[in-house]
């Protein structure tokens, strides 16, 4: 009977304890900008952005915004990929559906896919339909292989006068250890 006790007293001391480490760490990221208003805006085509931004969000309680294209691109990666192979090389513009007020952002995280070498073309139209001046801007890509490529360097031209943060690149959907990797890159960043 001692024992039993004694290992259900082990365990729930193990559980507060993880529960508290939990909190603590949450409470920290959210602190990381705490005196910015903070925007997470991303485009996803597969799901892997769109769970990267929202681990983001969760982690600074952000407001976030999911960046649309007013025409869908098909359900098969294949043929979107090719779609946006001839988007990218012929600067085709990419009309985005509605539009979100950045003017109260202080930071603004930026998730993309990389495809083609650079950001998605929605993303691209996203931030040339915007003033970023004064913005912190914080680039976060999804990749399949083949890295972040100049996706920084590319947002910082398009959006003029902000300051650029090291990206966070991902590839796919991120490992096991993605929310490690996440509280890193945002302890770095701050």
């Amino acid at each position: 009977m001692k024992k039993t006790v004694f290992t259900i007293l082990l365990i729930l001391l193990f559980m507060i304890g993880a529960a508290y480490s939990v909190s603590i760490n949450q409470n920290s990221m959210k602190g990381v900008f705490m005196d910015k208003k903070v925007l997470i805006a991303y485009f996803s085509f597969s799901g892997n952005t769109k769970s990267v931004a929202q681990k983001i969000q969760n982690k600074l309680n952000a407001d976030i915004y999911e960046i649309k294209t007013v025409k869908k691109y098909p359900n098969s990666y294949n043929e979107t990929v090719e779609i946006a192979k001839e988007e990218i090389q012929k600067n085709i513009p990419v009309e985005i559906e509605g539009k979100i007020d950045i003017a109260p952002y202080d930071v603004i995280f930026i998730g993309t896919p990389a495809w083609w070498y650079t950001m998605a073309p929605a993303v691209k139209t996203f931030i040339l339909n915007n003033n970023f001046e004064g913005k912190i801007i914080v680039p976060f890509i999804t990749h399949g292989g083949g890295g972040g490529y100049r996706i920084k360097e590319e947002m910082q031209e398009y959006a003029k006068n902000s300051s650029t943060k090291k990206p966070l690149v991902i590839y796919g959907k991120g490992g096991n250890n993605l929310d490690k990797e996440i509280d890193n890159w945002l302890s770095d960043i701050k």
